[in-house]
């Protein structure tokens, strides 16, 4: 169906290596997962395998990519710009098989996605829909096509756990191939049989692709056990060498030692040792060719190194909020009423509910209220990271504030210890990827040393090797975290108490 042989891709800006020398084939049945840490290249290869003409602008590549009689339906991470402007029904009807397809068709799929067929639709924009909303609408113009390849960037993001289970269904139940990019650690261990993972080594001046045909969990478990033995035979090797080195150490000061001392009366003598000395530097030299051989310490994508600076804590009797909200509003549109919300000291509150029912604008709302407190230090992470980014400004630029010679170098050292190349410290930041963009706002948080944090789906853009440093992170975080999410380690991991968002108010949810 799919096939992809020796694969370059490089970034055009830099000349950084994205992928070397891929090759892999999809076949039916294939539910092959991309991960690989923020920046890595992942969405520049889906884009490649789609329309390599949504990469173009920034990206360059050599090799073969083959699709034989594909239907290939392809979600972008992000909605165009110009897509967001559209009613649902124009963006949908850009699709000539939406148009085509039977009324029940599309009832019955937005049944499923739990959307009301209506707003299929609807004069509704893209933009004013939930982030859920956008995911399910473009996954109901994509099905519609009845394509027999999916490729799906972060299909996951934003929607709602009922929705997750319906995502792993519906990949699993495929029978043709499905190459997918998540940070789902949960949909990764339910779904993939084909693990393809991107790393960028050597301070990502190389790249290195692995394909494996196995699932999530037997992956991680294979990598971890290669490691550790190639670990231990480069450690006996290397031990073996350097007792090998030292006996070589000895004979030569021995030899030389001999040379130095040897009267000149002795000539013969001095020749003997002159030969000696020939042979012990061609044993060094074979002692050298075979330390090239020697088998080399593993090499990995570290996971980013970040903490929070001392000071967040917050006290366990101090009132972080009490709020009644009797009417939850967007627009002109109600969407609960009675909402009542108490946190208390370092508590992790994660507030959960199907899209659209209006979990970001109860945290904005609570952002608002908190943000202007001067007894707390809140900041506030948005879903849409442009809101608080500045997109031609660089990721040192955005931090600094006084812009001494101090402050900038302890902002390259942060940003060094979340995975940034010194490249990227200095590229527009509306060129990162999502996850670099979290971490840029996660460190502002930390260097203004906020004791409260509003956060609106924090672990979406992270990558599996990511993800847990950032759920021990703030599982760990002295203070108090309000969020929303729908990540299911993340709740499991992080959160003290889980309410859902209902019509009728906010009702502590079961978890599982």
């Amino acid at each position: 169906m799919l096939q992809v042989k020796n694969l370059n891709v490089y970034h055009k800006k830099d000349l950084r290596p994205l992928a070397s020398e891929l090759s892999f084939t999809l076949n039916d049945g294939d539910k092959a997962a991309i991960i690989g840490e923020e920046g890595n290249g992942k969405s520049t290869l889906l884009k490649l395998l789609y329309n390599p003409s949504l990469a173009e602008d920034y990206a360059e590549y050599d090799g073969e990519i083959i699709k034989n009689h594909v239907v290939c339906g392809y979600l972008p991470q992000e909605l165009a710009g110009t897509d967001r402007q559209k009613t649902v029904y124009e963006f949908l009807s850009e699709e000539p098989a939406f148009l085509e397809a039977d009324y029940r068709e599309l009832s019955s799929l937005a049944g499923k996605l739990g959307l009301d067929t209506d707003l299929l639709y609807s004069d509704a924009r893209m933009e004013q829909l939930s982030g859920g909303e956008k995911i399910k609408t473009q996954l109901i113009r994509i099905l519609s096509r009845h394509p027999n390849l999916l490729l799906l960037d972060e299909p996951s993001n934003d929607l709602d756990i009922g929705t997750l289970e319906w995502l792993e269904d519906f990949i699993n139940s495929c029978a043709f191939p499905v190459l997918y990019i998540s940070h789902d650690e949960m949909l990764l261990e339910h779904t993939a049989n084909m693990i393809l993972h991107m790393e960028q080594l050597k301070r990502k001046t190389e790249s290195h692709c692995s394909v494996f045909r196995t699932g999530y969990r037997e992956y991680i478990k294979i990598r971890q056990e290669g490691f550790e033995r190639q670990e231990r035979l480069a450690k006996e090797e290397k031990a073996a060498y350097e007792k090998q080195q030292e006996k070589y150490r000895r004979i030569y000061e021995k030899v030389e030692y001999q040379q130095d001392i040897i009267s000149r009366q002795n000539p013969g003598g001095a020749r003997l040792l002159k030969k000696k000395m020939h042979a012990v530097k061609s044993m060094g030299r074979r002692f050298e060719r075979q330390a090239e051989n020697m088998t080399p310490r593993p090499e990995t994508e570290e996971a980013i190194f970040f903490r929070f600076a001392p000071g967040e804590g917050i006290p366990a009797g101090k009132w972080v909020i009490d709020l009644d909200l009797p009417i939850l509003m967007a627009g002109e549109r109600k969407l609960a009423h009675d909402i009542r919300l108490q946190i208390r000291g370092p508590e992790k509150v994660c507030i959960i509910g199907k899209n659209g029912t209006g979990k970001t604008t109860l945290l904005r709302t609570i952002a608002q209220q908190l943000l202007e407190r001067t007894d707390i230090r809140a900041a506030y992470m948005p879903q849409n990271y442009e809101e608080l980014l500045i997109p031609d400004s660089t990721p040192v630029e955005y931090l600094c504030k006084t812009w001494d010679k101090e402050e900038i170098t302890k902002i390259r050292t942060c940003l060094g210890s979340m995975k940034y190349t010194v490249q990227e410290m200095n590229h527009a930041i509306r060129n990162l990827s999502g996850g670099q963009k979290a971490k840029l706002l996660l460190l502002k948080m930390s260097m203004e040393h906020r004791n409260v944090l509003i956060l609106d789906e924090p672990t979406r853009n992270f990558s599996p090797l990511s993800g847990p440093v950032i759920r021990q992170l703030l599982q760990g975080f002295p203070g108090a975290v309000i969020s929303v999410s729908h990540d299911r380690k993340y709740i499991q991991e992080v959160c003290d108490r889980v309410l859902e968002l209902h019509p009728e108010g906010l009702i502590t949810a079961k978890q599982s």
